[in-house]
């Protein structure tokens, strides 16, 4: 089979009428001690369901593993159990501490990448390097628990199991033959220095959903086929018989496995070892684990169950390399027995040149290969973060009839409000270990990144998350599982605008969709964030965790009220963005003039609010956020940081030229300035020859005029501020001598720079808004600085960095700023990638270094990567980056 050009182009305009992403990666990495498997009465999820429970416990809302894929319905689940022959388990998911476990929160303690992937997941590869000795599951645990916040982390590599290249290297590829024929090659190869054997389990299972009902639907059953085309005993066939019909056949290739046997156990939980209570099947969930491991009489001798594995030892020499070849089929799809595996390697060689051709359209030529590497698997990472998301969260909050009812009370803990949610979707989620369930910031900005290589999709995301379903009848947005009643920034309508423009600005319907909703959660944001009704917006910690000296969620009424600058300025932010949506839409229809007027004077209002009460300083010239004490006093809270970076972002250019027969909006906006002269200041009107003859007139409106700008940037863009050699720091280095104080209902409050990991306990202990290098305040003050640049032009310039006499645009800032972002993840002949720079391991050695992990965020100082270490949702913007780069 020879590769189609343009193939996966048409698989992607075909996706949903071909089915081509009914199968995907949706399979989580973690499951357990998620919120949705959470029963208890005090919201513990990490302890009510951990770790080791996982093996033996049936999930009730979705399943996990490794290297997983499943149907879009997760119905049925594909992934891989590997074996080292020591361990006292199985290795089915990744390990990881707990929040309470890990001395900076929830933390993934192994190593794999998301090497490639397709929109359509024709082609997908996935990475990961096992232990072959012991993993050391009780020294990491105990490794962390013995260090305090202001120690690093104790990894993995740090316990010496890599040493001497005793590990394997474990690749799996998946190929679609098509939309519903699906090729998994398995390769492990020894990089130690002697031969060594390793156990590998394929395993194929039904997620549970008949143990819920007092009147269950019909069970599935997976069997062994009685396909003997092998030859010998060894079943290499297994068919998965569903109750609707759409059966499934699951093959091995006997010739790449002549030892194999097939292992039947039921997914249903082992009571008797958890709760002590009896079993329903001698055959429970962790029976193959058992009987692999001890050797115990705990898969099901009838060769049936509903979950199953093919178990194949493999001995591989030193340095060698084995693969094991698979293909699962929907049964009226399966090829016969005897040619299953004729066209395999031609398939695989075929899906991975149509992505290296997909790819190659996709990122620009003139980027250096090791940027082209770095976003391929920036793309790839959002691809694999796919996951299926179930939670109803009424019936979560009543209980099934078929267990005992939630505790008293339990309805306090969180979510109560939100009983309307029901979510069985597939949907891009943060990182699909320490974050597997979505959070609507994060998402728009995946929906960026995604629009470049599956526009249709990023839509699809961005209208799902306004869908009634999620949204709140009151029009506000869920946050995130935790607690899906807190606020994130609303940057979903900067989001749509650009997904907008990325495929082509061509689709109104689209943007007349997400219009109409997010006018709903603007209302939202007016009537419930404007304590004071004078258009400064409170919000709470809005996304960035611990940037601030207190919690500013919890600010108990009785103790003041905190204006925020970040809250302010995305209302403002907000404002234009549905603005220029309206003008966008009034192009097509002139009933949307109206409404453009309404937000072309609705910033201008809070514009005005933001710079001249109380949260502009002129002697730092700086915004602040400001706090109103209960007793009359007005403390601004000295933080130099991102909150006060964010009023740059509120800015928007528009050509008054394209607006064609928009008069009405020019003359009822020039009314309106010409009653608040006073609002003038945040317009900037520029007027250019069109190179006609004629003239070409630009609009800039911005909550930052260009002068204030320029002493911003002053204050921020020098080196020992907040430039860091890899972007913008969160807080300023500033604050490493000068650490801010302020005493709030007689407890004292500091925040100092720490450009590392965190030392607060604020939220889990695992987030860190107090120096690293974020990437989406990032992206969005790039972005921000083009656009004033294309309204001021070369003219414009400030000294970059600050204090070394150079002056540059505000464009050309950008591209540095940019510039230092990718360089996170680029290393050069003699020095490792920064972001790994803590352990050349990852970034030097052969085996290791062309795997690039996107963490959530990056030391301020150094560029090495922190917390979660498969954040490749928003760090995934560096594929943005890379791809919009200004070469």
């Amino acid at each position: 089979m020879t590769p189609s050009s343009g193939a996966e182009r048409r698989r992607i305009a075909d996706a949903e009428a071909g089915g081509w992403r009914d199968w995907g990666p949706y399979l989580a990495e973690r499951a357990w001690g998620t919120v949705r498997e959470d029963y208890s009465a005090d919201g513990d999820a990490w302890r009510f369901f951990p770790h080791d429970h996982a093996r033996s416990r049936t999930y009730r809302w979705n399943e996990d593993g490794m290297a997983g894929f499943s149907d879009d319905q997760q119905s049925w689940c594909l992934g891989l159990a590997l074996w080292n022959g020591v361990d006292p388990i199985l290795k089915e998911r990744m390990f990881g501490l707990s929040g309470p476990e890990g001395n900076h929160g929830e933390d993934v303690k192994e190593y794999w990448w998301y090497l490639d992937a397709t929109p359509s997941h024709s082609w997908q590869r996935w990475r990961y390097h096992y232990p072959q000795a012991a993993f050391p599951y009780e020294q990491l645990i105990e490794a962390n628990a013995g260090r305090s916040k202001e120690e690093t982390e104790f990894e993995l590599v740090d316990t010496g199991v890599f040493d001497d290249g005793r590990y394997w290297v474990v690749t799996v590829d998946y190929a679609k033959a098509g939309p519903h024929d699906l090729l998994m090659r398995v390769t492990v190869e020894n990089a130690g220095p002697e031969t060594a054997s390793i156990h590998v389990l394929p395993s194929l299972w039904f997620r549970n959903v008949w143990d819920w009902d007092l009147e269950p639907p019909a069970k599935p059953v997976i069997r062994a086929s009685g396909d003997r085309s092998g030859g010998g005993d060894g079943v290499d066939t297994l068919l998965a018989a569903r109750p609707d019909g759409d059966d499934l056949v699951l093959r091995i290739d006997r010739s790449s496995a002549p030892g194999v046997e097939a292992l039947f156990c039921e997914n249903e939980t082992n009571r008797e070892l958890l709760f002590g209570e009896p079993n329903t099947t001698p055959y429970p969930k962790d029976g193959i684990n058992d009987h692999v491991v001890a050797g115990a009489a705990t898969v099901n001798p009838e060769l049936r169950g509903t979950k199953a594995a093919f178990h194949e030892t493999l001995t591989v020499p030193a340095g060698g390399r084995r693969e094991l070849r698979l293909r699962l089929s929907r049964a009226q799809d399966a090829p016969p027995a005897a040619t299953a595996f004729a066209d395999f390697d031609e398939v695989l060689a075929a899906r991975e040149a149509e992505a290296d051709e997909f790819y190659a359209e996709v990122i620009p030529a003139t980027s250096a290969p090791e940027e082209r590497r770095v976003a391929r698997q920036a793309f790839a990472g959002l691809l694999w973060s796919k996951q299926f998301f179930h939670f109803d969260v009424r019936r979560w909050l009543a209980g099934d009839p078929t267990a005992p009812p939630p505790p008293p009370g339990r309805q306090a803990v969180r979510n109560g409000d939100w009983r309307h949610l029901s979510s069985h979707d597939v949907i891009l989620m943060p990182d699909p270990w320490e974050y597997p369930w979505f959070a609507a910031w994060d998402l728009a900005f995946h929906c960026v990144t995604l629009a470049h290589i599956d526009p249709e999709y990023a839509k699809a995301q961005l209208i799902l998350i306004l869908r009634e379903w999620y949204m709140h009848p009151n029009g506000q947005l869920p946050a995130y599982e935790w607690d899906f009643g807190d606020v994130n920034p609303p940057i979903e309508a900067w989001a749509a605008l650009r997904v907008f423009e990325i495929d082509g600005g061509r689709d109104y319907h689209f943007l007349g969709r997400i219009f109409h909703k997010l006018l709903m959660n603007f209302t939202w944001w007016t009537n419930n964030k404007d304590h004071g009704d004078n258009n400064l917006f409170e919000g709470g910690f809005m996304g960035l965790d611990n940037i601030a000296p207190l919690d500013r969620s919890t600010l108990p009424p009785e103790v003041g009220v905190l204006e925020q600058a970040d809250s302010t300025a995305w209302m403002a932010t907000y404002a234009l963005h549905l603005l220029d949506m309206a003008l966008l839409l009034t192009m097509h229809d002139r009933a949307y003039e109206d409404v453009a007027t309404k937000f072309f004077e609705h910033f201008l209002v809070i514009a005005a609010s933001a710079n001249d009460a109380g949260l502009w300083d002129e002697d730092d010239a700086f915004y602040y956020d400001l706090l109103h004490l209960a007793d009359g006093r007005e403390v601004p809270m000295k933080v130099r940081s991102l909150v006060g970076l964010v009023p740059v972002t509120a800015a928007l250019v528009f050509d008054r030229g394209q607006m064609g027969r928009l008069q009405e909006f020019v003359e009822r906006g020039q009314a309106f300035l010409n009653r608040n002269p006073a609002y003038r200041k945040h317009v900037h009107i520029r007027v250019d020859p069109d190179g006609q003859g004629g003239e070409r007139v630009s609009s800039l409106m911005a909550l930052v005029d260009p002068e204030r700008l320029t002493q911003i940037l002053t204050g921020v863009l020098s080196t020992e501020r907040m430039l860091s050699p890899f972007g913008v720091r969160s807080i300023s280095a500033w604050h490493r001598d000068h650490p801010f104080r302020v005493e709030v209902d007689g407890v004292e409050a500091v925040v100092d720079y720490e450009p590392g990991e965190s030392t607060s306990a604020l939220f889990g202990g695992n987030s860190n808004w107090r120096g690293p290098v974020w990437f989406p305040l990032n992206v969005l003050i790039i972005e921000s600085l083009r656009g004033y640049n294309a309204n001021l032009g070369e003219t414009h310039r400030v000294e970059y960095p600050a204090g070394s006499g150079v002056q540059h645009t505000l464009g050309e800032v950008a591209d540095d700023l940019s510039g230092r972002l990718i360089s996170l993840f680029v290393g050069g002949p003699e020095a490792p990638r920064p972001a790994d720079a803590r352990y050349p391991l990852l970034s030097t050695d052969p085996r290791w270094r062309d795997n690039i992990t996107f963490y959530e965020f990056y030391h301020g100082d150094t560029g090495q990567g922190l917390g979660a270490s498969h954040q490749t949702g928003w760090t995934a913007l560096v594929a943005h980056l890379i791809v919009t780069k200004r070469r």
